[in-house]
């Protein structure tokens, strides 16, 4: 209920710093952010029309943060550090790959996205995507992912709730299939690191 007073007591402010610093891949749940943005509109103590537009430039300039770090630190940092964190040459190679075919449109659907919206910016940074690529397609979902969350939010009014309690729910379930997703996805990482340490190696 914190982020819900610290939204009623500082309205407009407190949709900026939030959906900046959730930008900025800090876990802040941003569902509660335009959905209760949105149910102070519906009480008309605030403009759904400026929930919108504040919240979505405020997360398009985190995601460039996230973005710019992700594009400063590039490659030779992952290639250092990713044996830790079980990411390969050849993923790099693919990332790259994908985004400049088709990446963009996958940024702007992990935009609109619960939870892999906080990490897509840093990976498309990493993957060097073209800035005006990046900001046109960010906004691109994070606008239809503000519209849809804030005019929930303002469609149920009173019954925020129950609604809040369905969007945690559903969260928990993205997460659980994450987690078993990056199981399995590491277990092939591992596999596929010692192949390249041979293969180097000899």
């Amino acid at each position: 209920m914190r982020m819900e007073h610290f939204l009623i007591d500082h309205g407009y402010l407190a949709i900026i710093a939030l959906a900046f610093v959730e930008a900025c891949c800090v876990p802040i749940p941003s569902e509660v952010t335009f959905g209760f943005a949105g149910v102070l509109a519906y009480q008309h103590h605030l403009n759904i029309v400026l929930v919108i537009v504040l919240g979505t430039l405020a997360e398009l300039v985190g995601s460039c943060v996230s973005y710019g770090i992700g594009r400063v630190g590039g490659r030779p940092l992952v290639e250092r550090l990713g044996k830790y964190v079980l990411v390969t040459s050849k993923d790099l190679d693919r990332a790259e790959r994908w985004f400049d075919g088709r990446g963009e449109f996958g940024l702007a659907i992990a935009r609109a996205m619960p939870v892999l919206r906080a990490f897509s910016s840093i990976i498309a940074g990493i993957a060097e995507m073209k800035f005006v690529k990046f900001v046109l397609f960010s906004l691109l979902g994070t606008v239809v992912y503000a519209i849809v969350l804030a005019s929930i939010g303002y469609g149920v009014g009173s019954a925020w709730t129950t609604v809040e309690h369905d969007f945690n729910l559903a969260g928990y379930a993205i997460i659980a299939v994450i987690v078993l997703s990056v199981a399995v996805v590491a277990r092939h990482r591992i596999v596929e690191l010692r192949r390249e340490s041979k293969a180097s190696a000899s």
